[in-house]
């Protein structure tokens, strides 16, 4: 299980972007993170592997403390974590196989990581994890040969070679287009019932949500300001739908738009 525990992030700017956050996740949900950009989305995603340190509160997961571990417990723990990105952060000019690898550097020596040294075993785990995520033929390709898509599909391969029990995605899909964000959000829930991985996603589209979410949270302005089943977000209110995104947002369809 995940706990949030009363998370606090203050920016040096004096933003707060996460304002006395508690909840918990249980072992193989798959958890939408809903809210405007500026809500605090990605950075909850962030304090919860500390990419960002938050300022107070607690973070665990099982009996792992992650806010208090230090430099060598963290490396254990974010073992268990992967991470998916927006903007895929892969290293452009190297290769598929090479990126995939990256995933598994928490498993290797400190001395071993500087150098990128892996051994047969992690070269055959990470070409089945490409052919898992569907292109096994491109672990040669220089990863800036591949199309949007298949950049997060190395991503999330990437996240794979950790033998994570829980993956946080970043806005995963946001640069991605309808049907191409079907397949990725797919390859999420498939890992998530095969897998039983616990899956933690921040989107923006309430149709997404609706179709791959076991259950939602809504932030404003660093706060939760709602939580619910796949049920309960069908049946939003336009009242609760104003509390999560503002007087001004409207509904189009199950797109969030603004107000003129």
């Amino acid at each position: 299980m995940l706990r949030v525990v009363h998370l606090t992030k203050v920016y040096s700017t004096g933003t707060r972007a996460l304002d006395d956050v508690s909840f918990e996740v249980a072992d193989g949900e798959f958890l939408a993170i809903i809210g405007l950009s500026g809500s605090g989305k990605s950075t909850l995603l962030r304090c919860i592997n500390r990419l960002v340190e938050p300022t107070s509160g607690e973070i665990w997961l099982d009996d792992a403390n992650v806010t208090s571990a230090n430099r060598r417990q963290l490396r254990t723990i974010r073992r268990r974590i992967g991470m998916v990105f927006q903007q895929f952060n892969l290293v452009k000019r190297s290769s598929v196989i090479t990126n995939v690898l990256a995933g598994r550097l928490g498993y290797i020596s400190p001395w071993y990581s500087l150098i990128q040294h892996f051994g047969k075993q992690d070269y055959a785990k990470a070409q089945q994890a490409l052919v898992r995520v569907g292109i096994g033929d491109k672990a040669n390709n220089r990863a800036d040969e591949l199309s949007g898509g298949q950049q997060q599909r190395v991503g999330i391969a990437r996240a794979l070679m950790q033998t994570p029990s829980v993956i946080l995605a970043d806005e995963p899909v946001a640069s991605l287009d309808p049907v191409l964000a079907h397949s990725i959000l797919g390859m999420l829930e498939q890992l998530n019932k095969q897998d039983k991985i616990t899956v933690l996603c921040s989107l923006h589209h309430l149709d997404l949500v609706q179709r791959y979410a076991t259950r939602i949270i809504g932030l404003r302005d660093g706060k939760i300001v709602y939580t619910g089943d796949r049920d309960a977000i069908r049946k939003l209110t336009d009242d609760q739908f104003k509390e999560i995104y503002g007087e001004e947002a409207i509904r189009l369809g199950s797109v969030v738009g603004e107000g003129a």
